[in-house]
């Protein structure tokens, strides 16, 4: 019997699994009700058997036998007659213990609805617990003085996490996807896995969100017909198009992309595993984590002007230092290089290309994502997935992510293939599905790979492989046997009133905060920005079309010096803080880092820094 089992969902919403539990005490109770069927065609050729050898027993006892083998013949007739009301008795017992498993299979289905129930209002009593220490730290950073009584007046201990806080255990198999299915193995054979967080890294957590803003001013209720700018924007290139700030969020693309760090204690902790295979599924991890800011981000971002940069300095609270510039405007390109002092470095260059389509919006992010560990030389290297913004037209505007992604790790060879399932109403699979499989050199499959990628993922260690029947497209489907799922990464719950704020996260929302020593071309000083962000939207219209003038004005003074040049060499525009070159991995020409900002912010020259705004 093939039977397919599926995950349960964690986050209390549609379960296919209650199906599947359904599905498998049916099938069972059939697979009974097929046994009780053999046993009574057994019963019957008994019955008829034995009422045969009856006849021939009362024929023999009628013949003139000796007395002796007359007594014999008796007994024997007396066993046979004993036999039958056995074996009657016996078909009806199996009749009595149907009839029970079918009554119980109705206990346990109750039972296990009880189970869901009790952790559905577990969830939720932790979400109000969350959203309570929420309200404690806005009350905290409104009365500093009375948090520094607080914590001199108290105790503070910290006690490491073991894993029983860390890791939470699941016992239901990974959810079947169209190119494989598992069966997760039993939990004697599990390994736990000792996951510690370092006190001092808890401070200065703590310490960091005390410093730094939650929250933004609210978003204005401005309305605007979306349908009557983007019917004449059909088939067009988007970056091309003047739009006003209405369709915006107060932040940069510059500033979206360093959002990719939000969840950077990933790669903290791939840095410090000895394997290379559970460091992939971290990686993996991460590069889906990216998508979890987008599941409510309808608005676009503001196009970077030519040169504008956007610096996230993070080194005393979490180790790495990130910088974005503008590269280039049409097509519109930014660079990105992340250095970390826990391991690791992070460089990306990204080009936008946008299509819109009628009914929805095709956001094609295209280039490469490089990422280096320094103690292994472990390079990896994977690219983003189309993103489409649905209900242009009529409707609510949401955002579905799909595609696959290959991460290559190009020391050892080893890859991650990602499936991001495109959403569909016909379908049973959970919304926002990601799977995916870390295979070795050889192609060898080792961890399955399952979650969403607004939610959260997991990884099963693979202890057993085989070929399975053929799936719906005639290919053969692998059958895994796993281990118990493992949690790789989990989103954070959204601040409170986020949905009057863009529906930021808490990085978000601290992304354009005002910081003091940042570069003249910096995103936190863009004025449109500002005065989208502080609500005065009219300004702001007005104050980004005077950039964007602007910054054509610069074009077109560059372009009247290229032809000024004539024979004479002209190199065009030059990023300030990055410069081409081919890449010796993936052979493509990009923009990497050549250094010197971090050292002209500790000079406080920002002098090569272009008049941008």
């Amino acid at each position: 019997v093939n039977t397919t089992v599926s995950i349960k969902n964690d986050s209390g919403d549609e379960e296919p699994t209650s199906q599947s539990d359904r599905s498998e005490i049916q099938g069972t109770l059939k697979i009974l009700i097929s046994k009780l069927d053999d046993l009574s065609t057994c019963n019957d050729l008994i019955a008829k058997h034995g009422a045969a050898l009856q006849r021939s027993l009362s024929e023999l006892e009628g013949l003139k036998v000796p007395v002796e083998g007359g007594e014999k013949i008796k007994a024997v007739n007396e066993r046979a007659t004993l036999f039958r009301i056995t074996s009657n008795a016996m078909i009806n017992a199996c009749r009595d213990f149907l009839d029970l498993a079918e009554t119980h299979s109705r206990r346990w289905q109750r039972a296990l609805q009880y189970e869901r129930e009790q952790r559905t209002h577990l969830e939720e009593t932790i979400e109000q617990l969350a959203k309570q220490h929420n309200s404690l730290e806005r009350a905290w950073r409104e009365a500093p003085t009375l948090v520094s009584s607080f914590l001199a007046g108290s105790d503070l201990t910290f006690k490491e996490a073991s894993d029983e806080d860390e890791d939470t255990e699941y016992f239901d198999a990974m959810e079947d996807s169209p190119a494989f299915i598992t069966v997760t193995a039993s939990e004697s054979t599990q390994h736990r896995s000792v996951s510690h967080r370092n006190p001092c890294s808890l401070c200065s957590l703590f310490m960091y969100s005390l410093k730094m803003r939650s929250h933004i001013p609210d978003k204005p209720n401005y309305s605007l017909n979306l349908w009557s700018i983007m019917k004449n924007c059909i088939g067009k290139e988007l970056s091309k198009i003047p739009m006003p700030v209405n369709f915006n969020e107060p932040l940069s693309m510059l500033q979206r992309l360093t959002e990719d760090l939000e969840y950077h204690e990933l790669l903290d902790k791939a840095a410090r595993c000895d394997s290379s295979l559970e460091q992939m599924c971290l990686v993996a991890a991460f590069s889906v984590s990216s998508y979890s800011t987008t599941v409510h981000r309808t608005a676009k971002p503001f196009n970077p002007l030519l040169g504008e940069t956007y610096e996230l300095d993070r080194l005393e609270e979490f180790g790495y230092r990130s910088l974005c510039e503008q590269v280039s405007h049409h097509p519109p390109a930014a660079a990105h290089h992340v250095i970390s002092q826990r391991g690791w470095t992070l460089r990306q260059e990204i080009t936008i290309a946008s299509k819109f389509r009628g009914k929805y919006l095709s956001i094609m992010p295209l280039g490469a994502i490089h990422l280096q560990f320094h103690a292994s030389g472990n390079h990896y290297v994977w690219r983003k997935v189309t993103s489409t913004v649905h209900n242009i037209i009529v409707g609510k505007l949401w955002i579905d992510q799909s595609g696959d992604i290959e991460i290559v790790n190009h020391r050892t060879k080893e890859t991650c293939q990602l499936k991001f399932s495109p959403y569909s109403y016909f379908s049973r699979d959970v919304p926002r599905k990601v799977t995916g499989v870390v295979a070795d050199s050889g192609g060898q499959a080792h961890y399955i790979l399952s979650g969403t990628w607004d939610e959260k993922m997991e990884s099963a260690k693979i202890v057993q492989s085989s070929r399975g029947g053929s799936g719906s497209e005639g290919k053969q489907k692998m059958v895994y046997q796993t281990l118990s799922p493992k949690l790789l990464w989990k989103k954070y719950p959204l601040p409170e009133n986020a949905e009057n704020m863009y529906y930021f996260s808490a990085l978000a929302l601290t992304l354009n905060e005002l910081e003091d020593g940042v570069a003249t071309t910096d995103s936190r000083l863009r004025p449109d920005q500002r005065l989208m962000e502080d609500g005065r939207w009219d300004e702001a219209n007005s104050e980004k079309q005077r950039l964007e003038e602007k910054q054509r004005a610069v074009r077109r003074r560059r372009e009247a010096e290229a032809s000024d040049a004539l024979d004479e060499e002209y190199e065009g525009y030059q990023p300030l803080w990055f410069y081409q070159r081919r890449d010796s991995v993936t052979g493509e020409t990009s923009f990497v880092y050549k250094g010197g900002y971090w050292e002209a912010k500790e000079r406080q020259d920002w002098s090569l820094c272009p008049d941008i705004f």
